[in-house]
């Protein structure tokens, strides 16, 4: 997995280095690393990003409850 597509599936996944580090529970700093390239993402890693990218490429939240507010 390239560092760019590492960084495109945490976007479409909503998630944060600091996400995936806690979903890991892993260091922030190895993720970090992951993202700027400075190590490769571990292929088993690639694999379970994909997915759940393309899961939610597939199933994006319902526009339904946009601009939904709690009653005053």
């Amino acid at each position: 997995m390239t560092t760019d597509r590492f960084n495109e599936c945490l976007r479409v996944i909503r998630w944060t280095p600091i996400n995936l580090a806690s979903a890991l529970q892993c260091d922030l700093s190895w993720v970090e690393a992951l993202e700027t390239g400075e190590i490769a993402v571990p292929v088993g890693l690639a694999a379970w990003l994909e997915v759940l990218a393309q899961s939610h490429e597939a199933l994006p939240p319902p526009k339904t409850y946009r601009g939904k507010r709690a009653p005053l």
